[in-house]
């Protein structure tokens, strides 16, 4: 799943449009719930290095909420990284390059989104 297939698949399912927040990075933005405001997701394309890769391109990354349960077990996964620049026992960072299955992705952004509720 791409940046694009994400963006469309929260306004299909959740009527929920990215909001772009950061000036200096605008490819940056937050997914949030329309009621309460909080972010059920941040994407952002990041230097590989990083996130502790290697390679000096840029990545699209995803932080979601899933708690520490789901966390520990995504954690050993190809695809799935400790949360960047957010709450490592409840965030977890999905690489959206094509190493995580749009399944997979799909879930955990569902789980967030409940979770933040």
């Amino acid at each position: 799943m791409n940046k694009q297939e994400l963006i469309k698949y929260v306004l299909l399912k959740y009527n929920v449009k990215p909001e772009y927040l950061w000036r200096k990075s605008p490819n940056y933005f937050v997914l949030r719930h329309p009621e309460n405001g909080k972010w059920f997701a941040v994407v952002m394309d990041l230097p590989k290095k990083r996130l502790g890769l290697t390679g000096d391109e840029f990545i699209y990354i995803m932080n979601v909420k899933c708690g520490p349960i789901l966390l520990g077990s995504y954690l050993g996964i190809n695809g799935f990284l400790p949360a960047y620049h957010m709450n490592k026992d409840n965030w977890i960072t999905i690489r959206l390059d094509g190493s995580v299955s749009q399944k997979d992705i799909i879930e955990l952004l569902d789980i967030s989104y409940e979770l933040t509720k």
